[in-house]
């Protein structure tokens, strides 16, 4: 994980990251009202572009297109004063996440695989981008480096109730001003 180097100011946006089942959705609207911003899911935008359910699209383009597409749709993504859930594969597009990264800090939602597992589910109409034959365990494996990668702060969201969890990324960002 790396430090936000930078002042969080007025002219960010705070991005969020993490698996499917760690909490963004949930968590994008509460924090951006904490901090009287707006929030957006990049996934919203990935269906908008394309005009149907995110697992339609990734079952019509597969795991491999459909990560080359929310890569190019993230790296276009401009906006500040934003809380961003972006969509867990998010990770695997550099483009995408350098986009992001320059926009403000990356806040990842951690949690348990096994509180993956029984959030997720089967991941069944969760617009899941898995590839044929992986089981949910191994992507989890398989994104938790990228997480940590990319990361400049990171909250354990199955530990804690999410207004607990906004706090934290609040008084994280207060922190982090002039």
């Amino acid at each position: 994980m790396q430090e936000w180097n930078q002042e969080f100011s007025e002219d960010c946006s705070v991005i969020l990251i993490g698996m499917a089942g760690a909490g963004k959705s949930t968590l994008s609207p509460l924090l951006a009202e904490k901090l009287g911003w707006e929030h957006m899911d990049t996934d919203a935008v990935i269906e908008s572009y394309y005009g149907c359910p995110l697992q339609a699209i990734v079952n019509h383009l597969g795991v491999p297109e459909f990560r080359k597409s929310e890569e190019y749709i993230v790296s276009g993504v401009g906006v500040f004063r934003t809380v961003i859930s972006t969509g867990g594969s998010v990770v695997y597009g550099p483009k995408a996440m350098e986009r992001l990264k320059g926009l403000g800090p990356v806040v990842y939602l951690r949690i348990s695989s096994e509180t993956c597992l029984k959030r997720v589910g089967g991941g069944e109409n969760r617009g899941l981008a898995i590839g044929s034959g992986q089981t949910l365990e191994s992507l989890y494996a398989e994104r938790i480096p990228l997480y940590e990668q990319y990361a400049d702060f990171a909250v354990d969201t199955d530990k804690c109730p999410p207004k607990e969890c906004v706090e934290q990324i609040f008084q994280w960002l207060k922190s982090k001003e002039d």
